[in-house]
């Protein structure tokens, strides 16, 4: 009789173990599809069960299937992770939708429009289907743009989905044909510009903003130019840069206000707004307009301010002007506003930087 010790059985099972082993790896490698290698190396046939994989092009939803569905973020409080409170905002940004815009002179033009889309969110409430918002634009995106238009959007996503304050943004770039000063040309000038709805306590607020680009001459630097001239015959010339001012303003009244009745005000403020095609004559022509307005970052926002109040049609606002130097390595700005709309007494770390005009 022979007689085998443990040690040497127990030598046999693993060997024919990794025997086994080297089967299975031998297989996956030529057949890495194969579901059948996941089930052996995960349990018994029984326990798992095996799906199909193959795209089912013919499935039909039903009304009893969709209502079977999970809908994590409709679930009870419960689920909510973090602090039991309410958000401000939450929702969707930056989907874009072409919409269709009027202009002053009666025309229109179709722009392709960064939406972004908020709700408030109760305390006691997961969240929000987020997809509401983009089917409640799109209810109204064939319309012509008007706040009342802007208005029925809000309200249709605020009854989807049971919020109380909204917020509807779009922002687009808004193309304006502008003459040279002297040569009789003409070319587009684009202004960035973001309208707004917002809801608070049942309150709605207009709320327009757009960015002028200008060139700024210093005043300091004219008149020390002119001294050189001057008092040593010395050629010198001021230093003047791009600038940009970010004026936002709450829409009052019923009276339209228009892109174009803005910009207006604007270059009237400050004229020396950047050109877009220019011969030898109109670059002497801007020369000599920036030495007939040399102004400082405080002037500008004080200008911007001036012609904003005289319009019945505007209430708050706020005046952001950046003029980006050229002398120093750092950035003058200003921060000037009316009323509480845009009274903060905090302020995005980063905001002068979104004001870098970069064509």
């Amino acid at each position: 009789m022979t007689l085998h010790s443990r040690g040497i059985d127990s030598h046999q099972e693993k060997d024919a173990l990794d025997n086994a082993l080297n089967v299975l790896r031998a297989w996956a490698k030529e057949h890495p599809d194969d579901p059948r290698i996941l089930r052996a190396l995960t349990g018994p046939v029984s326990d798992y069960p095996e799906f199909s994989r193959d795209y089912p092009h013919d499935f039909v939803v039903s009304e009893g299937y969709k209502s079977s569905l999970p809908d994590l973020q409709n679930g009870p409080s419960s689920l909510i992770r973090g602090a039991k409170t309410a958000i401000q905002h939450v929702g969707i940004s930056n989907f874009r939708l072409p919409i269709r815009f009027q202009r002053r002179d009666g025309g229109e033009i179709t722009l392709e429009t960064s939406v972004t889309g908020t709700v408030g969110l109760d305390a006691n409430k997961k969240g929000i289907n987020m997809s509401r918002i983009m089917r409640s634009f799109y209810k109204h995106a064939e319309s012509l743009f008007s706040f009342q238009v802007v208005r029925a959007v809000l309200d249709d996503y605020k009854r989807d989905l049971e919020s109380f304050d909204a917020r509807v943004v779009l922002r687009f770039s808004f193309p304006q044909k502008i003459k040279s000063l002297r040569s009789g040309l003409e070319g587009y000038q684009y202004y960035d510009i973001a309208l707004e709805l917002v809801e608070q306590k049942g309150v709605q607020h207009k709320i327009m903003h757009i960015d002028y680009v200008y060139s700024s001459t210093c005043p300091c630097s004219l008149e020390l130019s002119e001294h050189a001239r001057a008092t040593r015959g010395q050629l010198a010339t001021p230093h003047s840069q791009r600038s940009v001012a970010r004026v936002s303003l709450k829409i009052e009244g019923s009276t339209k206000l228009w892109f174009e009745d803005v910009i207006d005000m604007c270059r009237d403020a400050v004229p020396t707004e950047t050109q877009v095609m220019v011969k030898r004559e109109d670059e002497q022509a801007f020369a000599e307009l920036n030495a007939a307005n040399p102004i400082f970052v405080e002037d500008a926002a004080r200008l911007f301010c001036e012609n904003l109040m005289k319009d019945d049609r505007i209430g708050d606002f706020r005046v952001i002007a950046s003029h980006q130097e050229s002398l120093h390595s750092h950035d003058a700005v200003s921060v000037l506003y009316q009323g509480d709309t845009f009274a903060s007494p905090s302020m995005d770390p980063k905001l002068f930087e979104t004001l870098i005009h970069r064509g």
